[in-house]
């Protein structure tokens, strides 16, 4: 097997629509239509709400957007916030990253975690707003200090990155270790992958695994790829390829391309699973398919020994160079065989 990887996703998190979940009767949004027509702000803001919901009336984002709109434009901040949601996702608006951050900053600026998150963001990927890693920074830590998960994680991630801060492995785990103990599953990946690798603190596989357990029983592809990993070399767990097979298989059938490759490779050795070449050769041709150059080399293999499926030289030779093209060393070799 492949010396096995480990994988930080340092993505970023927008955040949802604020709304209730209490069932309001028709007679209520009579009682808030009343007040919204008279320019009251919550009123209008809760009526956008219920049309959002389809509550008490026939759900709209058009009227929705209408009577969050009249609310933000009286400055509520969370109907700016959902205002900005809606022209971001164009419902009930035409899209927009323009008018979107717009409306987030307007919310952000009043204190909203939410829309400061996600002005971040923006800044982050340059939408509606001029790219920029400093000012991203800024608004993640104006959120992250509120408590917001999504901000602490991304927060985290521009210390890991050097992104509009000083780089620094010691602050990104503690941001990570702030989301990830609200129980954001990305955070506690890439927590896992800190103390896996001994970046920012003190190494450890026995946290690192105890990490990626709690994204990967959250459904986390990254981390349950890399709790296999622990399970196959029996690192800060008992040593049991039956595990990692388990958690391999997880990951793979939601398309994480490592996960597809180690599982190919317990299925080649017998390794947790029965042995198997054409099952091998299954998860090779996924995890190949996305341009892993481990899985092509093997997958050429395949190929050319016949193992899985019918022998072809000229299959061999077509996955070979994918991985060659990648620099794969071995694929390179392979291919000088085929000449």
């Amino acid at each position: 097997m492949k010396r096995t990887r480990l994988f930080a996703w340092f993505a970023v998190c927008l955040g949802v629509l604020v709304c209730t979940t209490t069932a309001f009767a028709t007679t209520d949004v009579e009682r808030y239509r009343k007040a919204a027509e008279q320019g009251d702000a919550e009123a209008q803001f809760k009526l956008g709400v219920r049309y959002i919901n389809g509550q008490g009336v026939e759900q709209s984002y058009t009227e929705a957007a209408k009577w969050f709109r009249k609310a933000a434009e009286q400055g509520d901040a969370d109907a700016q916030y959902n205002l900005g949601l809606g022209y971001e996702y164009g419902q009930g608006v035409e899209q927009s990253y323009t008018e979107s951050a717009k409306w987030y900053r307007k919310s952000a600026e009043q204190g909203n975690a939410r829309a400061q998150n996600n002005l971040g963001v923006y800044y982050d990927n340059g939408q509606g707003v001029e790219q920029s890693d400093i000012e991203a920074v800024k608004w993640f830590r104006k959120a992250a200090n509120q408590g917001h998960a999504g901000a602490q994680l991304n927060l985290g991630g521009c210390y890991t990155n050097g992104k509009g801060v000083e780089q620094s492995y010691t602050e990104a785990v503690k941001w990570y270790r702030r989301a990830a103990e609200q129980g954001n599953a990305i955070a506690q990946h890439n927590l896992g992958v800190c103390y896996y690798n001994g970046k920012g603190v003190e190494q450890s596989y026995t946290e690192a695994s105890k990490w990626f357990r709690k994204a990967a029983e959250q459904g986390d592809a990254p981390a349950q790829h890399n709790l296999g990993v622990c399970y196959y070399n029996g690192k800060g767990v008992e040593q049991s390829y039956t595990e990692a097979s388990k958690w391999f298989r997880k990951a793979a059938e939601q398309g994480d391309a490592p996960a597809q490759y180690n599982l190919g490779v317990c299925y080649e050795n017998g390794k947790g699973v029965e042995q198997s070449y054409s099952e091998a050769v299954k998860w090779y041709r996924k995890a190949a398919e996305q341009g892993d150059a481990e899985a092509q080399f093997n997958l050429g293999a395949s190929y050319y020994n016949g193992q899985g499926v019918k022998q072809s030289d000229a299959m061999a030779r077509f996955w070979l160079q994918k991985a060659a093209m990648q620099g794969h060393i071995q694929a390179a070799e392979a291919l000088k065989l085929l000449e």
